[in-house]
């Protein structure tokens, strides 16, 4: 898929900007907190709706105030089409060739992108929730379905967790109601696990390939999904219910007196090993950083292989970061097959004797001028 056109009417510092695209490389260069950042993440919201940088919607409204209209022309292999996404206090809206889309799930996927920027280090050295929130945010591009399970059992989950809130002196907690409550929320869990377990084992098979070939044979990569109740390979989905049920059942008192779930996709992991070994726990900082790299490229032959063709590849601020070997590795994966942006502070951290040919644009407080 290739990127036209971006255009964007109050958008954080962005009172107004509409910008030409033609090029398969584009790097936008400036100095910090002149709205670099701001683009790539535009662009980000337009597949997504929302932010890899924020949950609140709010903070991508413009400074002063007023509705924020997002507009984007792409070409993707069955012909050209057009997103346009408006939010406001009152919430989101979405078009696709001028269409509204009575559900934001209909809207995401229509363009998919892959974000690497500094914090994709916490995937691999943060919190269990990060990784969480990456495995949501990439499977619900290429499986839109899949936010819907994922929407229904976040609600049942609030209102499960409600229910074992509730005081024993006042009554207890509805026993009945929350067996409801446990077979609604097996119901969505075991088809949230299923996904995420099919996506992981498609993504370690790009990602131990692509890890060896930055690191010249010298690690091996292995990615692990560790879910909260034993996962066999490849399971019957009925059969999955059932187990989900019983550990509800063997977590019951527990959960009575703790006044939350302890099972389910909601406490689920991922788990990096180089070489044997627990990258969160004993890789370096360069195998941590590789490791993220490795899974982000990973992420664009997947998409390809899941939607038939590559995804947008968002560089925010990240070739400078990486040796020469990484950034050559990077560079001959994006420069012929990828539509690329790259955001940095100048010019010389990229290398554009290996690119060929590419857009420069300057960005200054909020304005986007040139094009080489």
């Amino acid at each position: 898929m290739f990127l036209k056109r971006l255009a964007l009417q109050h958008y954080r510092n962005y009172a107004h900007v509409d910008i030409a695209i033609d090029h398969n490389v584009n790097i936008f260069v400036g100095p910090n907190a002149q709205g670099k950042t701001n683009l790539l993440e535009a662009i980000f919201v337009l597949a997504l709706t929302k932010s890899h940088r924020t949950h609140q919607d709010k903070e991508l409204l413009d400074w002063n105030g007023g509705e924020t209209v997002l507009h984007a022309e792409l070409e993707r292999r069955y012909g050209t089409c057009t997103l346009d996404l408006s939010l406001s206090a009152k919430g989101k809206k979405a078009k696709i060739n001028g269409l509204e889309q009575k559900k934001l799930s209909n809207f995401i996927g229509t363009m998919n992108v892959v974000m690497f920027a500094p914090e994709d280090l916490e995937i691999v050295k943060g919190n269990p929730g990060v990784r969480r929130r990456f495995l949501d945010m990439e499977i619900g591009q290429v499986h839109p379905g899949y936010l819907y399970e994922l929407s229904q059992y976040q609600k049942i989950l609030q209102q499960r967790n409600n229910l074992l809130k509730q005081i024993p002196g006042r009554g207890g907690v509805d026993l009945d109601m929350l067996g409801v409550w446990n077979e609604q929320l097996a119901q969505h869990g075991v088809k949230i696990m299923k996904k995420r377990q099919s996506f992981i084992k498609k993504l370690q098979t790009w990602a131990e390939h692509i890890h060896a070939g930055i690191t010249a044979g010298g690690e091996t990569l292995r990615i692990d999904y560790a879910p909260s109740l034993p996962l066999s390979d490849e399971p019957e989905e009925a059969v999955l219910f059932d187990q989900f049920m019983i550990k509800l059942s063997q977590v019951k008192d527990q959960e009575l007196r703790r006044g939350m779930t302890l099972v389910g996709p909601h406490r689920d992991d991922l788990l990096f090993y180089i070489n044997g070994k627990e990258a969160h726990v004993y890789g370096s900082q360069g195998q941590q950083r590789t490791t993220a790299l490795s899974l982000k490229l990973a992420e664009i032959e997947l998409i390809r292989e899941e939607v038939g063709e590559y995804p947008l590849l968002l560089l925010d601020d990240v070739l400078s970061e990486l040796d020469e070997h990484r950034q050559t590795q990077l560079i001959q994966t994006f420069q012929s097959k990828v539509q690329t942006f790259i955001t940095t502070t100048g010019i010389e951290s990229v290398h554009l004797d290996r690119l060929e040919g590419a857009s420069v644009f300057q960005v200054r407080q909020g304005h986007v001028t040139g094009k080489d």
